[in-house]
């Protein structure tokens, strides 16, 4: 099971070489499995025990299934993230060095490992904006070949670059595309091309860098899985998995995939946005629900928070807390922080802990070492226009934010039957301090 669920999610990473067509990836499983699709920009007719979901800015999507006896209800969530640390293409993408080379302009898009983009081999992909009669349409491309490379300077040329390097995106991280004779003014033909558009109707793009290395299962008993992505595509996959096969009768089970967690979610399509509140508020009115219900149905929501997190490292176990460590392949991370970076606290470790013992599933305890500030994730700015029980969750990995990410073969088999368990329930506030989980 844990080595055909791998294979899966890493097919599902495969598809996914943008945030784009990440988003694309999980609408093809919802419409696989009988979802409807609705525009915000439209009037939205809700049924009980239907299935929906709803997009913004093609790199964010919430899904969410109704259940057929609500008097009392209350929303079961889980949160993920679609993007991951990148280079971004800058408009004027074209940079001719030493009189023979084109490289490609780009920042860098959140915070990343720089070196390990270096030295193997890239591509190219995103959405373009295209005009087609008086319309704009969104298309998305996959430039599917390698394309690009990132060049280390040769030790001899840099006797300390084994002693600590300090790379400045502008010069170091720039990818070479071709050799001037060949590829000044052709990366925009490749582009449309892979597209199937004509170049001159191209209007604006967003397109990214992704590493081509293709994903691995290995180890001494192959107990380990590698790939491009895996935060937070591990997270989004196994809740995706988990929200199309359970149901509770008497909730709202709610899946959302945000954009750009890793600058800070403060976009329209982010976790910071008004997009999950909107969708709330349209669904309890879509029932035929009023303000007060839609408040008790509130103070009686979960949300699991899910966004990885760093496994012990073997060459350097000192990074790792004293006492709460977490490590691949045994279970779930409960990922704990006294200054709210996560937003567990007593109540919502105790609900996910129950949980995953209904489940049989395993989990493990994570904080920082108390000297080492540790980033944050989605349900901390989620919580900021939607007050909900949250825990913040995920599967322990080495070599986060690398081009080339490391996680167990177990977890995300865990992850999904514990999501399962969570979304075939219903969790009702009886009383003050009083939470019934059934």
């Amino acid at each position: 099971m844990h080595r055909e669920i791998s294979k899966e999610l890493l097919n599902f990473i495969e598809k996914s070489p943008s945030c784009f067509h990440a988003i694309e990836a999980i609408k093809e499983e919802l419409n696989n499995n009988g979802f409807e699709e609705l525009l915000e920009s439209k009037a939205w007719k809700l049924e009980k025990g239907k299935k929906y979901y709803v997009t913004r800015n093609s790199s964010s999507v919430i899904a969410f299934k109704i259940g057929e006896d609500l008097d009392n209800y209350s929303f079961n969530m889980t949160a993920s993230h679609s993007d991951s640390p990148v280079f971004k293409v800058k408009d004027n993408y074209e940079i001719e060095a030493a009189k023979n080379y084109i490289q490609l302009n780009t920042e860098k898009y959140g915070g990343m490992l720089h070196a390990t983009w270096m030295d193997r081999p890239l591509s190219v992909a995103g959405r373009l904006v295209v005009k087609e009669g008086n319309k704009l349409v969104t298309k998305l491309v996959d430039v599917n070949r390698d394309l690009l490379l990132i060049p280390n300077v040769a030790i001899h040329m840099n006797r300390d670059a084994n002693s600590g390097m300090k790379y400045n995106e502008q010069v170091d991280m720039l990818p070479l595309f071709g050799t001037a004779e060949n590829a000044k003014g052709a990366f925009m033909d490749i582009i449309a091309e892979a597209a199937d558009v004509t170049k001159d109707n191209i209007v604006s793009h967003d397109l990214f860098l992704y590493n081509r290395m293709k994903p691995s299962v290995w180890g001494s008993k192959e107990e380990f899985i590698s790939s491009p992505k895996l935060d937070d595509l591990q997270c989004a996959f196994a809740s995706l998995k988990a929200f199309i096969s359970a149901y509770s009768k008497k909730s709202v089970n709610i899946y959302c995939c945000f954009d750009n967690e890793e600058v800070g979610s403060q976009t329209k399509q982010g976790a910071q946005s008004t997009f999950l509140v909107d969708i709330l508020n349209r669904i309890n009115e879509g029932l035929g629900k009023n303000k007060e219900d839609y408040y008790r149905a509130i103070a009686s929501s979960f949300m699991l928070s899910s966004d990885n997190a760093h496994a012990v490292h073997p060459n350097h176990p000192e990074k790792s807390d004293p006492t709460n460590r977490v490590f691949m392949n045994e279970g779930i991370v409960i990922k704990y922080n006294a200054n709210q970076k996560y937003t567990t606290d007593g109540v919502s470790a105790a609900l996910f802990k129950t949980i995953c013992e209904k489940a049989q599933v395993p989990y493990q305890s994570y904080t920082n070492r108390s000297d080492v500030a540790g980033g944050g994730t989605l349900g901390n700015v989620a919580t900021t226009h939607v007050s909900i029980k949250m825990v913040d969750i995920g599967l322990a990995q080495l070599a986060m934010h690398s081009s080339y990410e490391t996680a167990g073969i177990k977890d995300t088999h865990y992850m999904i039957k514990a999501m399962e368990e969570f979304y075939n329930s219903h969790l009702e506030e009886t009383s003050s301090g009083e939470i019934q989980l059934s």
